[in-house]
Order: C-alpha cells, then sequence, then structure tokens
C-alpha cells in the first residue's frame, strides 16, 4: 500500500484578501485607474492565483515583465489588457498579437517591427510607447521623442494606448531626480498636443511613486511590491495603508544541545561559548532563503526572536535557541505574524543587506503556497 503524499512543512501562506484591500487602498489614495504588476510570479505569490482574483476584484488591467507571463495569464482566462512591460525581439510580435496583450514599443525601429507583423497578421497591435527619462533602460530619449510619437500616432497597424516612463529614484523623498524625470515625461507628451493627436494614458508612478510623489499619478498608477503590503525601501514612509499579504512559515525537523566550543554548520564560522540548545529548520538557499542570512537573520519560536547561526545550507539552517524549549514540529515563522510579534520582509531584506524585491522574488516553486481568502483560495 502507497503511503499518502505529505506537504512539506515549509510553506508560503498567501493571504488573498489582503491584496484586494491594498489594490482599495491604493486606488483610493491615487484617485486614478491602477495597473496591478504582477511579474516575477507577483513577486513570489503566485502569478494565476493572485491575477484571477485582483480580476475578480475589478483590475483594470495587469503588467507582466514578459510576453510568456502574459500568454500564461490569457490561458489561465485573464481577460482585461495585459501589458508587457519589458523589452521586445522581432519573432515574439506573432504571439504579442495572438494573445492580445498589449506591446512595449521602445525605439521607431521597433515600433517598425511591430507594424510589419501586424500588417502580415492584418490586426492592428496595441502599444504603449516607453520614453526614457533617466532610466537610460529601454526607451526613447525624451528629447528626441518628438519623431517617434509622430510615426506611432500616424501608424495605420498599431493604436497608442499608452505611454509611460520609469522613475528611478522615487523611493527616495528627498530625491530631486522624480522631478526632473516628470518633467521630461510631460514635455514629451506635449508632442501629442503638437500633432493634434488624442493623448493616451500616461502612467509614471511605480510602488514609491504612489507613495510619495502624488504630483506623477496622472492618468494611471503601477503599484508592484505596495501592491503586496511591502514598502520599496526600508526608510519608505508607509503613506498608504496597505498589510502584507505574505508569510513564510517552517516547523522544527531537529533538536540537540550543542556543547560549548563545538562548531556548528559548513566552515565551522559559529561556535557557542556555552552549552546551547540549537535547532534546525528545513528551509534553506535552495529555495530562495538568502545565505548572506548566514548567523545574521532571525525567526520566532513560540512568539520569540531567535538567530540563526552558522551558514545556511541548500535546504535547512541551524537556529540557537538558547535556554528555551523546542519541540519537533514546532511552527517558526522567518516572515510574517507569531503571538504578538512579527518579522517583516523589509527587515529580512536589511539582515542580508539586499532589498525587499529581492527577498520575495527569490523564494522559488519549491516552497508550496497556499491561499486564503478570496475566489482563488485553495
Amino acid at each position: 500500500m502507497s503511503t499518502p503524499f505529505t506537504q512539506r512543512p515549509t510553506r508560503i501562506v498567501v493571504d488573498l484578501d489582503a491584496i484586494a484591500a491594498n489594490l482599495r487602498a491604493i486606488r483610493a489614495h491615487a484617485g486614478v485607474p491602477v495597473m496591478p504588476i504582477v511579474k516575477a510570479n507577483a513577486y513570489g505569490h503566485g502569478l494565476l492565483p493572485v491575477a484571477r482574483h485582483l480580476q475578480a476584484q475589478g483590475a483594470e488591467r495587469f503588467g507582466v515583465a514578459f510576453v510568456e507571463e502574459g500568454i500564461a495569464l490569457r490561458e489561465a482566462g485573464i481577460t482585461v489588457p495585459i501589458l508587457v512591460l519589458g523589452g521586445i525581439f522581432a519573432p515574439q510580435v506573432t504571439q504579442f498579437l495572438a494573445h492580445d496583450l498589449e506591446i512595449t514599443v521602445s525605439s521607431l525601429s521597433k515600433l517598425r517591427q511591430v507594424e510589419a507583423t501586424a500588417e502580415a497578421m492584418g490586426r492592428r497591435a496595441a502599444i504603449h510607447l516607453k520614453i526614457d527619462t533617466g532610466m537610460e533602460r529601454i526607451g526613447v530619449h525624451s528629447d528626441s521623442a518628438g519623431a517617434f510619437i509622430e510615426a506611432a500616432v500616424r501608424s495605420r497597424w498599431c493604436e497608442v494606448r499608452g505611454v509611460y516612463s520609469h522613475l528611478a529614484c522615487a523611493d527616495d523623498p528627498a530625491s530631486a531626480m522624480t522631478a526632473l524625470q516628470l518633467e521630461r515625461f510631460l514635455e514629451a507628451c506635449g508632442h501629442f498636443e503638437r500633432l493634434d493627436a488624442p493623448m493616451p494614458v500616461r502612467h509614471l508612478a511605480n510602488s514609491g511613486g504612489i507613495l510619495h510623489f502624488p504630483e506623477t499619478h496622472l492618468d494611471m498608477v503601477r503599484p508592484g511590491i505596495l501592491l503586496y503590503g511591502v514598502l520599496p525601501d526600508a526608510d519608505a514612509r508607509a503613506e498608504v495603508a496597505v498589510r502584507p499579504a505574505l508569510s513564510l512559515v517552517s516547523q522544527v525537523v531537529y533538536f540537540k544541545v550543542v556543547r560549548a566550543g563545538c562548531s556548528v554548520g559548513y566552515g565551522a564560522t559559529w561556535t557557542p561559548g556555552r552549552d546551547t540548545r540549537v535547532i534546525t529548520v528545513p528551509i534553506g538557499y535552495g529555495d530562495g532563503w538568502p545565505r548572506a542570512l548566514s548567523s545574521r537573520g532571525q525567526v520566532l519560536i513560540r512568539g520569540r526572536r531567535h538567530r540563526l547561526v552558522g551558514r545556511v545550507c541548500m535546504d535547512q539552517f541551524m537556529v540557537d535557541i538558547g535556554g528555551d524549549s523546542a519541540f519537533n514540529e514546532d511552527a517558526v515563522v522567518l516572515v510574517g505574524e507569531q503571538d504578538g510579534e512579527a518579522i517583516r520582509v523589509e527587515e529580512v531584506a536589511v539582515a542580508a543587506g539586499t532589498i525587499p524585491y529581492e527577498i520575495l522574488v527569490q523564494l522559488n516553486e519549491r516552497i508550496p503556497r497556499e491561499y486564503r481568502g478570496g475566489q482563488a483560495a485553495g
């Protein structure tokens, strides 16, 4: 007789109702339509469950990074407009058109590629024009955008639905860069008026712009990490009432007493000066939990904080609980709340020497996801 499969004790718990509440809070704060950004597996929360739930909550459209993400959404039944934010390659354009995806056009040559494919397929392409106002990533420089915008407006095979740029320093309220980028962007958008062409949807504000620069909200905002209840930077001000949607939990898989002078883990990097109790947790850098948290990160056990010791391994790590008690299968919280104490993603990022975005998107598919609330639960 076969043994029933038991899900691994390490899991991500996603609160879909929290994401929906965050969407409502961002809408109310910005006062304009919202494009939820669901790229990178919805920032680690799960692309399809999150998108299905947000569409049910009235999301106007979605933003993704790659055409493959857009196709996955279409095949999962997402019907609202989907903008692919990344750069495109000519062979991909047929897939954009076949799946009714909005295309980021970032140069005159890209525009010509889209036009040629659209004409060959006999269908118009929905495009958003990307203006580079200071990121130097993709997009036509704002001071030379006139001919580009005119070509797009005059195109027989392209419908210009939007024009946008991306803010480089919006998570820093003291930076003058955002004001400069807004000025450059609005100057470029002025070409539509000079051409007597309808103004497409202008969108500029990312999470930092939503929080700190209301003048960048324009016609639509693009929340990414803020949608999931996480601030873009540890120093960012929480100007919008959002709450974290993701918890990362595990369980104690082993308990032992480590004698004074006996090193723990690879490289023997940590040695207790006294006898202490050490537990093992079954998650590691193979799951996306940063090795940089070695002897730096913390977890919650029975509502108390305890420090990781030794190096994070591929599949597990060790925690010094001192004189406290813990038993096999006791709950361990890596991100989230337990008994009135909480560890936030922003805090984990600081300990790992990185940003909250990286912590979230590194959590890979080895970790099962459990959904609570909403129509996509289960």
